[in-house]
This record gives C-alpha cells, structure tokens and sequence, in this order.
C-alpha cells in the first residue's frame, strides 16, 4: 500500500475472523503494523497501551470490542446474555478513565442489548453488529463536517499549530484538529502546519507529523517549549486541537500540555479552536475540574525513548496525561452541528437541540 496514512483504516472489524483490526500507533513512524485483537484482554491493552488511541477511535474500538464480546457468548437467556455482556462492557470501560468517547460508546451499545430482550440472541447480536459499523460510519460524517466549519476560519497559506494527534490516526477518517487541513489540502489549499511533539508520548513528532507529512502537507515538528517563539514569530494564524472530554462550560480537556498551549494564543492574540464531536462533550459535567484526569506510569516520562534511563533511580514523577484549558481561553469550539461560541454555557445547548 501508499505510505500516505490516509489510505489505512485506523480502526476497523474483520467479522469474518471475528476481530478488532487496529493500526499499532506505538510502532508508527517506523512502523506500519496492523493488529488483528480477538481477545478481549487484547483489546482491553490495545486502549491502554495507546496501540489505539483518539477519543472518537477509542470509541469506535470499544464498540467493536463489545460486540465481539457478545458474538462469543454462548447462550439462548437473555439474563445470562445481558449478565455476561455487562462484564465485557465494564472491562473495557476500566481500560482508559478520561476519553468520554469510551463510555459513550459502550453505553450506545448496552441501549441495543436493553431496548431488544425480546427478540432472540441471534438478532441482538445481530443489532449490535450494525450498532458498530454505525458508530463508525458516523465518526466519518462526523469529521467530514468539522472539517468543514473549521475551513471557514482559515484562509490559503495560514500557519497552523496543534498539539498531540487529533487527525485520522485519531478517529475512523479525517480526525477532529487535522481534519481541516486534512480537507483543506484536498482543495487546494497550502498549510504551513507546526506540530507540537507532545511530551512525553510524542503524539505530535510521531503521529500528526507522519499523518501530514505522508498526507504532502507542509509540516514542521517544534518541541513543546518551542511553540512560544513561534506564535512570536508570526507563523501561527489559528491554533486546532482536539479533546477528550467537554464540560458543560466549555472547559475542553485534552493531552497534556494543551492548557499552556491556550494560554500563550491568548497572549500573543491567536484564535484557540477546540475541535469536538458532541460525542465528546459531557453535559453532566459542569466544569473542567470535575473531569477524571488520568495519570500514567513513571517510565514514560523517565526510560521511554531513551536508550538509557533519563532521570535518578527514585526520583518522584508526577505524569498526567491530560490538562484542560480554561474556556475563557478558548475562541470557538467545533462540532459537526456548527461553531459554538462564548458563552459555551448557552452555545453548546444550542448545539445539542440541533441533535434532536
């Protein structure tokens, strides 16, 4: 196949073998590893682990996931059927505590398996199977059209900068961030794009840099200090990043380090866009601090990367894998039902009425 990442799925299900297809993000870029996951211990480490990862693929993961838990269950009770299904749904739930995506997701799919115990197993897992291709299906949509309403807020030739991936290595299609440079280079459209590498899992050197760059977008890989002097420089027009939750008051959680990353475009005066599918906002939360942040084992920060460890044997290492920016911060935030705008309080209702 063309090494240009567009061309892959990022998260897809081989009924026939009766497994979740992943590409393996922790080999890329030097790397182009599909893994076919039939367990759901496998699974289960493919979210962990960051061989798949992305609130929106994380989402269509795990939707897969549970279905292939409820394939292989052997029974004509729903009782029994709906019992072992839940224990398969709250594994994979344990898996990740931040990425809204997950719950969501899983949740989507219990709705099938409560709303049709009176039809037989068959047909419920039947349900189930086209409940996981819908998730998918939608995320596409989903993207397409968030690429779309962020390209109206950039111009031919604007200088980019985002945090982590949030771009097809992300999702099912497209990504959240990246899908508007993703479309826009469709069209003709030249970006010059900055990727923050993203301490200390490297999302941006590895992922976003490799997407865009095999993409034929114009991208230059600054480690995460560096994005000051170059909002100073002048290169930066708008910034995109992803998330993976939103509270109800615009407060948009994402990979760690976003919160600085919003705080520097306010102060050199450059429009902060959150791209968030309503699959990621949270109305049951009502501010960022209420948001679960995970975090993440020590050696990431100290021995990954490294061919000798980096820091003192010992030494305390705080390693979050998420902050929020402050919604005060933030210019717009995008969703496939339009732009949402201060005061998020009122404008993200206004979104969700347009799903009804």
């Amino acid at each position: 196949m063309s090494d240009n990442i567009m061309n892959y799925e990022t998260v897809d299900l081989d009924d026939a073998k009766s497994a979740l297809v992943i590409l393996n993000q922790t080999k890329l870029p030097n790397e182009i590893e599909a893994l076919s996951l039939t367990e759901q211990k496998d699974i289960w480490n493919a979210i962990y682990l960051l061989q798949v990862r992305g609130a929106p693929a994380i989402g269509v993961a795990a939707a897969i996931g549970v279905y292939l838990a409820a394939k292989a269950i052997d029974t004509p009770v729903f009782d029994e059927f709906y019992t072992r299904f839940k224990a398969a749904k709250d594994y994979l739930a344990s898996s990740r505590p931040t990425a809204v995506n997950l719950f969501w997701a899983l949740d989507r799919m219990e709705k099938v398996v409560l709303n049709n115990k009176s039809l037989p197993i068959a047909r419920i897992k039947s349900l189930l199977h086209d409940e996981a291709i819908n998730i998918k299906e939608e995320d596409i949509r989903v993207c397409r059209a968030i690429g779309e309403y962020g390209l109206i807020l950039i111009k031919d030739g604007d200088g980019i900068l985002t945090h982590c991936n949030a771009g097809q290595l992300a999702t099912a299609k497209y990504g959240t961030a990246l899908a508007p440079v993703h479309i826009g280079h469709e069209k003709g459209y030249r970006f010059k794009v900055f990727t923050d590498e993203t301490r200390p899992l490297l999302q941006g050197a590895r992922l976003s840099a490799f997407e865009l760059h095999s993409h034929g977008i114009d991208t230059t890989v600054i480690c995460d200090n560096m994005a000051s002097q170059v909002m100073k420089n002048g290169w930066v027009q708008a910034i995109f990043v992803g998330c993976d939750r939103v509270a109800a008051n615009g407060d948009a959680c994402n990979k760690i380090g976003t919160s600085g990353v919003a705080i520097l475009a306010k102060y050199y005066g450059i429009p902060f866009y959150v791209c968030a599918p309503t699959s990621t906002i949270d109305m049951s939360i009502e501010k960022g601090e209420d948001i679960p942040i995970e975090e993440r084992p020590a050696h990431e920060v100290t021995e990954m990367w490294y061919k000798k460890r980096m820091a003192p044997e010992g030494v305390k290492v705080y390693n979050p894998a998420f902050d929020f920016a402050d919604n005060e911060l933030i210019t717009a935030i995008i969703t496939e039902y339009g732009i949402a705008r201060p005061p998020y309080t009122e404008s993200l209702r206004e979104i969700f009425a347009k799903k009804i």
